[in-house]
């Protein structure tokens, strides 16, 4: 290989490695699971806040895959048994502060009917993020593991 080549090859590894190391960053800034206080504040939150619908163990509302007479959907659980984790956090942070219809139509599904009302102006951005520090605190390993991939994913492809 010559060295212009050699060179090429250089950059590209670098520019992955600034990629990886600055998704890292942000990663761990937007999931701090292992901050007592954050998780604290996060839980007080979620009994205040989530409770109601998603239950005290966050075990969602009883038959949440199927559609109320309204056609909106019961509140799943945020425990291991829903399907939150199968989300990355951009999108569970904008379906908690924008709802779960205006979330759904900025990303092009308009007619999405949900039943998950906007917490914009009830709760800071800093709220949401300690509430679902302390949601993903819960979940076994391999949840976070998925779920962190796709949060991972979500940031290389959207920034």
């Amino acid at each position: 290989m010559d060295k212009g080549s050699r060179m090429k090859v250089f950059i590209a590894f670098a520019v992955i490695v600034a990629i990886g190391i600055t998704a890292l960053v942000w990663f761990d800034f937007r999931q701090p699971d292992n901050n007592a206080e954050i998780l604290a504040r996060g839980e007080v939150l979620y009994g205040e806040n989530c409770a109601s619908c998603h239950g005290v163990n966050l075990e969602g509302q009883k038959n949440w895959r199927t559609r109320n007479q309204d056609g909106t959907m019961p509140a799943p659980p945020h425990n291991n048994d829903g399907h939150t984790w199968h989300h990355d956090d951009r999108l569970l942070f904008d379906y908690t502060k924008l709802g779960g219809a205006q979330a759904m139509a900025d990303r092009g599904l308009s007619d999405f009917n949900s039943g998950m009302p906007a917490f914009e102006g009830i709760l800071s951005d800093a709220e949401m993020d300690d509430l679902w520090a302390f949601i993903r605190s819960t979940w076994g390993e391999q949840e976070r593991a998925a779920q962190a991939e796709r949060t991972a994913l979500d940031i290389e492809i959207n920034g």
